[in-house]
């Protein structure tokens, strides 16, 4: 297992238990099943989760923020990731032979690695968003509009997949010489390995996690130093209810961004460990340790749908709305645009 996380998750074999046409498996069987039944439901949630982030924002012309906006294509990135789970499973179960072929085999690969870095230049537009629009409201209104949102998204979809190209060339399926079909895997290649590229690009992918990381957390002390600042110093309705939107934006936020951090970690340092190991027993404490990370990984992916239900009133009601839409009571808002489109105020209203 390589890779902490995501489908670079299939690598070289360690010891482990007996491979055999029959059965090839990275775990124990007592090991496989729990690890298994966390991940199945890890996918269920996740996908269900994410497609409803996607359908209530496209659906609802309210819900289309700038933040939402930027939540709703984090959804489709996070969607994609959880694509790759059923090979990382199978792999689970079956590290080889790899039956699905060369493209499928460097394309999961290829979208799982772009899509992390799409979610995490995603959260930093999200944060930078929020920076502005608390820390310069009225050069964000000017700055910050849906146009320029939905510019930045292609962008940064771009981008992310422009820097995961390289891992086009650093994985396929390899089989040995003189061996069965039965030894085909979908694992990092031998020049990769052999010439160092594969730990260059590791070295090079962690640092797209600490830059970020290191921004948030500027970005996050200058929110929190002007919300401090400004605490008690305007007066009024619209004031106090433009100050509890932007609190409840930076309480969504910083839940994703504490849940990104504490996911994250594990993928990347199992990664460190993957490409300086050379000890045996030090491969298999990397290859479990990269299977914990690789449920985390997936739980980043699944874990922010659940998030907004908890937290946001809006969202709960808009997916309430969406699946149940003949019920005899629904929720009607209004949002506040300096409220940065989560602050809401509600009536109930019935149906005729």
């Amino acid at each position: 297992v390589w890779g902490g996380g995501g489908n670079g998750s299939r690598g070289e074999s360690w010891p482990g238990p007996p491979c055999d046409e029959r059965l090839c498996s990275a775990l124990p069987l007592r090991a496989l099943i729990p690890v298994t039944a966390v991940c199945v439901g890890l996918f269920v949630v996740g996908v269900a989760g994410n497609v409803l982030t996607v359908l209530v924002i496209c659906g609802h012309r309210d819900m289309k923020t700038t933040t939402n906006l930027c939540l709703g294509s984090m959804a489709v990135s996070d969607l994609l990731i959880l694509l790759g789970l059923p090979f990382d499973l199978y792999c689970l179960w079956r590290s080889r032979p790899w039956i699905f072929g060369q493209l499928l085999c460097r394309l999961s690969h290829y979208l799982s690695e772009g899509c992390t870095y799409c979610t995490i230049l995603h959260i930093t537009a999200l944060t930078v968003e929020r920076y502005l629009d608390i820390c310069f409201p009225l050069k964000a209104k000017v700055v910050v509009t849906k146009r320029r949102v939905k510019a930045v998204i292609g962008a940064l979809w771009a981008f992310a997949l422009l820097l995961a190209g390289p891992f086009f060339s650093l994985v396929g399926m390899e089989q040995p010489d003189n061996r069965t079909d039965f030894s085909r895997e979908c694992k990092p290649t031998s020049q990769a390995l052999e010439s160092g590229l594969l730990g260059i690009t590791f070295w090079v992918t962690t640092s797209y996690f600490v830059l970020p990381v290191v921004c948030l957390n500027v970005l996050y002390s200058c929110i929190g130093r002007e919300l401090w600042r400004n605490k008690g110093r305007l007066r009024g309705p619209s004031t106090a209810l433009r100050e509890r939107g932007h609190r409840q934006t930076i309480k969504i936020l910083g839940v994703v961004v504490l849940a990104f951090i504490i996911c994250w970690l594990p993928f990347h340092i199992g990664r460190i460990i993957f490409i300086n190991t050379r000890d045996t027993r030090m491969m298999l404490f990397s290859q479990y340790f990269n299977i914990f990370a690789l449920q985390l990984f997936y739980l980043s992916a699944s874990i922010s749908p659940v998030f907004y239900n908890l937290i946001s009133k809006k969202y709960r009601a808009a997916v309430y709305k969406l699946l149940l839409p003949h019920r005899s009571t629904e929720r009607a808002f209004t949002i506040t645009r300096e409220a940065g489109g989560y602050t809401e105020t509600s009536t109930r209203m019935r149906n005729e």
